[in-house]
């Protein structure tokens, strides 16, 4: 892993101000680039996939969130209604994913199975990760939770284990617009 600062202008003597950036070689990009080819459809046609994820689809960017979001915000006030906006960070939230919630999302809500289960099992498992900078290079260590930062798939694989929070928003009666940010 190669170290890079989370935005320009933080400490850099301060290890919390940068985030890890997964080096991939070659011709894994190109192997998660065919997967994401044949997952992507299947995940994004499946009901659990939240029609108001904005972010990691195509035909949706941060401006198509932000007129959502503006749109149902003028339209609220022309209704005379109240309108709360809750932004959350989710900081470092790629290093949260947990492999065994979401290989079993990805079997139970989204009906991957056999072997392309068994893949994406074997591309997040087992994964180890260590920090080099200059000459030196810290002792590897396992990593049991996160989706690769810098990988083709870990975008699309966030978005699938964050698909249960409109389930919540929906039991809870709220109106409510997922976005994220590409």
């Amino acid at each position: 892993m190669l170290p890079l600062l989370k935005k320009a202008g933080l400490d850099s003597s301060q290890p919390a101000n940068y985030r890890p950036i997964s080096n991939l070689p070659t011709v894994s990009r190109v192997l998660e680039r065919l997967v994401l080819a044949r997952l992507r459809p299947h995940l994004l046609s499946s009901s659990n996939f939240s029609q108001f994820q904005s972010a990691y689809r195509k035909g949706h960017s941060t401006e198509t969130a932000l007129l959502e979001v503006l749109g149902g915000v003028f339209t609220a006030a022309d209704d005379k209604q109240v309108t709360v906006l809750i932004g959350l960070d989710l900081s470092v939230a790629f290093d949260t994913v947990d492999h065994r919630l979401l290989l079993d999302r990805l079997r139970l809500e989204f009906g991957v199975t056999e072997i392309p289960l068994r893949w994406l099992q074997s591309y997040l498992e087992g994964r180890t990760q260590c920090i080099t900078m200059g000459q030196h290079k810290s002792h590897s260590t396992e990593v049991d939770v996160c989706v690769p930062q810098g990988s083709v798939l870990g975008p699309l694989l966030f978005a699938v284990y964050c698909s249960p929070i409109s389930v919540v928003i929906d039991h809870h009666g709220v109106q409510y617009h997922q976005y994220a940010d590409d």
